[in-house]
C-alpha cells in the first residue's frame, strides 16, 4: 500500500504548540516542559511531542476524553443559551445534544483553544503563550487542511460573486471572525457594481466634480453602510451569534484596583474605576495632537519639496529629483508610524482595559488615526491648500532650495518665477489616481508577492544552510534524524507552519475601511475611482484566501457578530465625505479648474452655508434610509422569529401537555324536577356562601345557551313592536 501524502492527513491534531527554551537552563526548560503536559492533560487534551528546530520541541494536541469534551460543547452552548445567543436551550443529554447540533470544525477548535488557553477557575489550562509563567511557550496554532484549501482556492478562481453558501463555508472552517470580514468584502464588492457603472457613464459624459455624481455618490455610501448594518444581523442569525458581543474575555492583563460584592449576582468581582480610566483615555488628546503634528509636519514637508521640484525648479536633474519626496515618505513614513503604533499600544495597554473586546476597539481608534493621516492628508494638503492657496504659498517654497541646490547651475534656476508661475490643475486627479489606482497595486504586490518571494528565499537559504552543515557533520541537519519515515513529509510541513506568520485579520479590515474612505471622500475628483476598486477587490478576495491558506498560519477560528469598531470608521467616513465632496464641487465649480491658486474667487460663507447644507442632507437622508430599511423584513428576522415562535410553541406544549386546549365537552346531565330538588337538598345540608348559589344555577355551557336564547326569545317580540 502507497504511503499516504503529507497533504491527505493530519494524523488527527487538533493544535500544535512549540515550546521554544533558548534562553533558559535545562533545568527551567524541563520543568516548564513538565508543567505544560500535566495542565493539558488535565483538561482531558492528549499530547505527542516532536522535534522542532533548534532548541524548540513540537507539541502536538488531541481530545483526549471524549466524555470532558462533549461536556465543554454543552457547557459551551448552555452559555450562549443563557446570554439569549441561542433561541432554545441545548438537550440536556450531550450525545443527542451533538446528534442534534453537529458540531462545526471551527466550534471544535474554538473549544479546543478555550480549554488550552482559558484560565484554570474557568476549566482550562491557563495557557497564555510569552507571558509568566508561560514564557517558552511560543505559540499555539491549529493546522492547515491542504486538501481543503487547494479546492477552495481552485472553486474560488472560477466564480465571480460568492453565494451565502460559500461564506458559510468559510464560517465552518476559519469561524466568524474571518466569515465577517469576506461578508464584508463581497457585499463592497457587489455593491461596487453601480457606483462602477455609474462613475464611468459619468466620467464619459459628466466628467470630474459632477453635483450629479457628487449627491449619487453620497447616497450610495449611506444606502450601503445602513445594508451592511442589516446584512450583519442576518449574518448573526444565519451563523447563531447575534449577541455573541455580549460574552465578554476578561483579560489576564487587566489590574484591579479593588473588589466589591455584586449586589445582583453576590458574586466578588474586581473593577478599576471608571473615572480613573476616563483620566487616562484622555492622553488619547496628545497622542492625536502628537500624531498629527509628527506624520502631518513630515508629510507637509515631502508635500512641499514636490511643488519645489516638480513646479519651480528647473535646473538639471529635475526628472529625478522629483522622486526625492517619494524616497523620504517611503522610508520614515513607515519607521513613524511604527514609533506612533508602539506608543498606542502603550497608551492602551495603561487605560487598563478590563475585556479583550473593549481593548481591540480602543486599539482600533487610535491605529485609525494613524491610517487617516498617512492616508488622505496628502490629498487634502492638495486639494485645500495647494489649490486655493497655491500662488501664495509657492513663493515661500525657497526654503527647500537645500534639496536642488547642489545640481543647480545658477540661482535663477532655483527662484520662483513672480509672473509666469500657475498651478497645475491636474496635480489633483493625478494624486487621487495614484492612491486609487498606483497604490492599490504596490499594497497587492507588498502584501502577496512579498511575503511568498522572502519565504521561498528563506527556505532556500534554511536548506543550503542545513546541506553546509550535514557536509560539515554539524548539528544543524539534526532536526529530522529521529524523524518516523511516515511522520517525515508530515512534521516536515508542521515546521514549515510554524515559521509562518499568525493572520490578523483586522490588517485586511482596515485595509478596505481606508480604500472605501476613497471612494466616499475624494472619487468626485476621478469618477473611475470605483472601476479601479472594484477590479481591485475581485482580486482582492481571492489573494486573501490565498494568503490565509499559503502564508499565515491558519486562524484560531473566533466569533464576532459584527466587524466590529471598523463600522463606527465607515459611518465617520461616510459623514466626512459629504462635507469633503460639498467642497471640492463648490472649490471646483468653475469649469473644474478650482480656484486657480489664488482665493479672491471663493466666498467662505458659501462655502461654509455648502458645508452646512450638505451636512444636514445627509443627516436626514440616513435617517430616511435607516427607516426605509427597518420597515424591510430580512432572511435574519423572518428567522429569528421562527425561531423565537417555535420555542414558546415546545415551551407551552411542554408546560400544557397538549397541542392546544381542550374544547369543552358537551353535558349530558338534563335539567329535571328531580334534580332541582337535589341541589335544593344538598345546599342546605351544606353551608353555602352565596357565591356558591350563583355559581349553581346554571349547570353546563348548555344550560347557559338555553337560558340566553329564552331571554332573547322574550326581547324579540317587545323589538319588533317597537321596529313597526
Amino acid at each position: 500500500m502507497a504511503p499516504r501524502s503529507a497533504l491527505d492527513t493530519n494524523f488527527d491534531v487538533d493544535y500544535v504548540i512549540t515550546y521554544r527554551f533558548t534562553d533558559v537552563s535545562q533545568t527551567e526548560a524541563r520543568d516548564g516542559f513538565k508543567k505544560l503536559m500535566q495542565a493539558l492533560s488535565r483538561v482531558g487534551l492528549a499530547t505527542e511531542v516532536r522535534n522542532g528546530d533548534s532548541c524548540c520541541l513540537l507539541v502536538f494536541v488531541k481530545v483526549g476524553s471524549e466524555k470532558r469534551f462533549a461536556q465543554e460543547v454543552y457547557r459551551s452552548r448552555t452559555k450562549d443559551w443563557l446570554y439569549g445567543i441561542r433561541a432554545a436551550e441545548p438537550e440536556k443529554e450531550t450525545r443527542k445534544s451533538l446528534n442534534l447540533q453537529s458540531l462545526t470544525e471551527a466550534e471544535q477548535f474554538r473549544i479546543i483553544h478555550h480549554l488550552i488557553t482559558s484560565p484554570q477557575e474557568e476549566g482550562g489550562a491557563g495557557i497564555t503563550p510569552t507571558q509568566s509563567p508561560w514564557k517558552n511557550v511560543e505559540s499555539i496554532f491549529p493546522l492547515h487542511d491542504h486538501r481543503f484549501n487547494k479546492e477552495w482556492i481552485k472553486k474560488w478562481s472560477t466564480m465571480t460573486l460568492l453565494r451565502a453558501e460559500d461564506l458559510d463555508e468559510i464560517r465552518d472552517r476559519f469561524g466568524e471572525k474571518v466569515a465577517f470580514y469576506f461578508a464584508f468584502t463581497q457585499s463592497y464588492f457587489a455593491f461596487l457594481m453601480f457606483p462602477a457603472a455609474f462613475g464611468f457613464a459619468s466620467w464619459v459624459l459628466l466628467g470630474s466634480f459632477s453635483p450629479i455624481y457628487a449627491v449619487v455618490n453620497g447616497l450610495w455610501c449611506v444606502i450601503f453602510v445602513e445594508y451592511w448594518k442589516r446584512q450583519e444581523v442576518d449574518l448573526g442569525v444565519r451563523w447563531g451569534v447575534k449577541g455573541v458581543s455580549e460574552i465578554q474575555v476578561k483579560r489576564k492583563e487587566f489590574q484591579h484596583e479593588k473588589e466589591v460584592v455584586d449586589p445582583v449576582t453576590g458574586e466578588t468581582v474586581q473593577i478599576f474605576p471608571a473615572t480613573k480610566r476616563l483620566s487616562r483615555q484622555l492622553l488619547q488628546l496628545p497622542f492625536a495632537l502628537l500624531a498629527c503634528l509628527a506624520l502631518g509636519t513630515l508629510i507637509a514637508t515631502c508635500f512641499g519639496i514636490e511643488i519645489f521640484l516638480s513646479e519651480v525648479y528647473s535646473g538639471p536633474f529635475q526628472s529625478v529629483l522629483v522622486f526625492l519626496p517619494t524616497g523620504i515618505l517611503t522610508t520614515f513614513v513607515p519607521t513613524l508610524t511604527a514609533i506612533l503604533t508602539s506608543i498606542a499600544n502603550r497608551l492602551n495597554d495603561f487605560e487598563n482595559w478590563e475585556t479583550s473586546e473593549s481593548y481591540d476597539s480602543a486599539l482600533t481608534q487610535k491605529i485609525f488615526v494613524l491610517n487617516f493621516i498617512t492616508s488622505y492628508l496628502p490629498i487634502i494638503l492638495t486639494a485645500f491648500v495647494y489649490v486655493p492657496f497655491g500662488s501664495l504659498i509657492v513663493p515661500y517654497l525657497d526654503v527647500f532650495q537645500l534639496t536642488a541646490r547642489p545640481f543647480a547651475e545658477n540661482e535663477k534656476q532655483l527662484q520662483t518665477p513672480q509672473t509666469t508661475f500657475e498651478i497645475n490643475p491636474s496635480r489633483l486627479q493625478k494624486q487621487v489616481i495614484y492612491f486609487t489606482v498606483t497604490a492599490q497595486i504596490v499594497n497587492f504586490a507588498m502584501e502577496t508577492i512579498v511575503p511568498y518571494i522572502k519565504r521561498r528565499g528563506f527556505a532556500k537559504y534554511q536548506e543550503m544552510k542545513s546541506d553546509r552543515a550535514a557536509k560539515k557533520g554539524g548539528a544543524a541537519a539534526r532536526v529530522a534524524i529521529d524523524d518516523l519515515p511516515e511522520e517525515a513529509e508530515f512534521l516536515k510541513r508542521v515546521r514549515k507552519e510554524a515559521e509562518l506568520d499568525v493572520y490578523d485579520v483586522s490588517t485586511d479590515l482596515r485595509e478596505m475601511v481606508v480604500q472605501y474612505g476613497y471612494l466616499a471622500l475624494f472619487s468626485v475628483v476621478w469618477p473611475l475611482t470605483p472601476v479601479s476598486f472594484i477590479i481591485n477587490n475581485w482580486i482582492e478576495l481571492r489573494s486573501d484566501a490565498v494568503k490565509i491558506c499559503v502564508e499565515m498560519q491558519r486562524p484560531t477560528p473566533l466569533r464576532a457578530d459584527s466587524i466590529g469598531p471598523w463600522l463606527d470608521s465607515l459611518g465617520f467616513l461616510t459623514w466626512l465625505g459629504s462635507i469633503s465632496t460639498a467642497a471640492l464641487v463648490y472649490l471646483f465649480s468653475n469649469d473644474a479648474h478650482g480656484p486657480g491658486g489664488t482665493p479672491v474667487t471663493l466666498k467662505g460663507w458659501v462655502l461654509l452655508l455648502t458645508i452646512f447644507f450638505s451636512e444636514h442632507i445627509y443627516l436626514l437622508v440616513r435617517w430616511a434610509v435607516r427607516l426605509a430599511i427597518s420597515k424591510i423584513e430580512s432572511p435574519g428576522t423572518v428567522k429569528q422569529r421562527r425561531e423565537r415562535f417555535m420555542v414558546r410553541k415546545r415551551y407551552l406544549q411542554d408546560a400544557l401537555g397538549q397541542d392546544v386546549i381542550d374544547a369543552p365537552t358537551n353535558s349530558t346531565e338534563k335539567i329535571t324536577r328531580e334534580s332541582l330538588e337535589e341541589d335544593a337538598r344538598q345546599s342546605s345540608l351544606h353551608n353555602m356562601r352565596p357565591q356558591d348559589h350563583f355559581w349553581l344555577r346554571q349547570r353546563s355551557w348548555e344550560e347557559s345557551a338555553k337560558v340566553g336564547m329564552d331571554m332573547i326569545e322574550r326581547m324579540v317580540p317587545v323589538q319588533t313592536k317597537k321596529e313597526q
